[in-house]
């Protein structure tokens, strides 16, 4: 492995208005979305990992995987506050890697060629994307910080990139990895899928 330093922020912290309650406590097929979240970081390419949370029992889970964990005490502030907590506690990182917690078909293998896709190419945002389509994760070079620190509300790294397209690579993987949960009804189709 190359002197490069990777940092992880799982993004764990929202209030998840559509789904109605804690989704990430929300079981597919017996395992819950944030532990299938946290299988997902290839934990062995990393520097460090944080995990961003409002809820304590996300932040004893990250514990038992030897995840640092942060706690969010405003959620409501939107995802640019915690991309801001886990980005400071990264700051000494060449590149940060931004993972959601609501992807629970992603596969550790994507994520782990992600990395190594940026690694070949540091300068660069590397994202997964099916047919050409941006999705999550998102790995941002150092140099993308401070853009990425002056986020407000809910605007997230979407914003950082639209303003940098040129900078951007995807990864193509498979459609259904790039599916988010954000509604019980999408939770139950992947349930009969």
């Amino acid at each position: 492995m190359d002197a490069l330093k990777i940092g992880c922020v799982v993004m764990a912290a929202g209030n998840a208005r559509r789904f109605g309650e804690n989704k990430l406590a929300a079981r597919l097929k017996g395992r819950s979305l944030i532990s299938r979240a946290l299988d997902t970081v290839p934990a062995e390419q990393l520097h460090a990992v944080v995990v961003v949370s409002q809820y304590p029992e996300v932040m004893d889970l990250a514990g038992t995987l030897h995840f640092a964990a942060l706690h969010n005490p405003h959620p409501d502030w939107g995802i640019s506050h915690t991309i801001a907590l886990g980005l400071t506690a990264l700051r000494d990182c060449d590149g940060v890697l931004f993972l959601v917690s609501d992807q629970p078909l992603l596969r550790r293998e994507s994520v782990a060629k992600l990395v190594a896709l940026w690694r070949s190419q540091p300068d660069k945002i590397a994202a997964l994307g099916h047919g050409g389509v941006r999705g999550n994760p998102c790995l941002f070079p150092a140099r993308f910080f401070p853009e990425l620190m002056a986020l407000t509300e809910d605007h997230g790294g979407s914003s950082v990139i639209r303003r940098h397209e040129e900078a951007l690579v995807l990864l193509e993987v498979d459609a259904r990895e790039l599916y988010d949960v954000d509604t019980v009804q999408a939770l139950e189709a992947l349930t009969h899928a």
